[in-house]
């Protein structure tokens, strides 16, 4: 490996090839995942565009022509895993994803499996990196639903601050939704600039109360479409690409493989994306009824 002026960080070269985002490929090269020339990687290998880059020994497809930045707005359901694939069959994220060629989707960030709404996914590693790295601080705006009594000397607590087993975390904005007297449980409407694992449900069961339901709407500048079905995706503008991009002070995309009215929810769009969870759900029900199946004749 050289350190010439034309070379790029290992992670950053795997993460703009689609492979997935810079922090998972630095864990992936921490594991001696990643080799470079036939030799395992260490973190902080440096690369050119010549060099051959291979993740669990299959080879890394490398372009000196970088894909036009593609941005997908998901509604992510309850009950679906941010994991390319699990070992026990059960629903993720990237299962009804559109596909791509010659790059590959990243998730920018996680929900976990009881949380549902905005997700987003590119193409772009780098876009990805920055969109989650805490020194950009970008908000995320989550309804959030509590069950058990909530006093004003909770809120002041968690807009100034908790300490959390990772450190001090608050709430840059809380919003009270109206709601029924007599329910036990209160919608709010919170805001965080940073991703940490289950912030949300942590700093809410440090004043003893319960997250009964958790959706993400925002992210950054952009809402969650509302007549988005949940399981179903969307392709966003250059316009709202670049938005994105100007947030982590990325230079402006000037090209995309979206039709003029690919990201319009007309009442046809909007009733066949209806039609493709629908199926798409029956055939994984029908899929976990056949592995049961099949595992249960295995025991016998």
């Amino acid at each position: 490996m050289t350190d010439s002026q034309n070379t790029e960080k290992l992670q950053k070269a795997l993460a703009n090839n689609g492979v997935g985002s810079r922090r998972e490929m630095e864990r992936w090269i921490q594991e001696g995942r990643v080799s470079v020339n036939g030799q395992i990687a260490t973190l902080g290998d440096r690369v050119t565009l010549t060099d051959q880059l291979r993740v669990d020994g299959h080879l890394i497809s490398r372009s000196g022509e970088k894909s036009a930045c593609r941005i997908l707005m998901y509604n992510k359901p309850e009950g679906e895993l941010c994991s390319r694939n699990d070992p026990e069959g059960r629903a993720t994220v990237f299962e009804r994803l559109p596909k791509i060629i010659a790059d590959r989707w990243i998730a920018v960030g996680r929900l976990d499996i009881n949380t549902s709404g905005l997700l987003l996914f590119t193409n772009d590693g780098e876009l990805a990196n920055r969109l989650m790295h805490p020194r950009h601080e970008i908000e995320r705006e989550y309804a959030v639903r509590i069950f058990g009594e909530v006093t004003p000397h909770m809120l002041r607590d968690l807009q100034k601050g908790v300490e959390l087993e990772d450190g001090m975390a608050k709430f840059t904005h809380i919003h009270v939704r109206p709601t029924d007297d007599e329910s036990q449980n209160q919608w709010f409407n919170v805001t965080l600039s940073e991703g940490r694992n289950r912030e949300v449900r942590r700093l809410w069961e440090s004043q003893g109360v319960q997250v009964s339901r958790l959706m993400r709407v925002r992210y950054g500048n952009l809402d969650l479409q509302k007549r988005l079905p949940q399981g179903a995706w969307i392709e966003l503008d250059l316009e709202k690409v670049n938005q994105l991009r100007k947030m982590v002070q990325l230079p402006n995309e000037t090209e995309t493989t979206l039709n003029q009215k690919d990201d319009k929810l007309d009442h046809t769009r909007l009733s066949r994306m209806r039609r493709s969870v629908k199926k798409h759900k029956l055939n994984k029900a029908g899929q976990g009824r056949r592995n049961a199946t099949q595992q249960a004749r295995t025991k016998k």
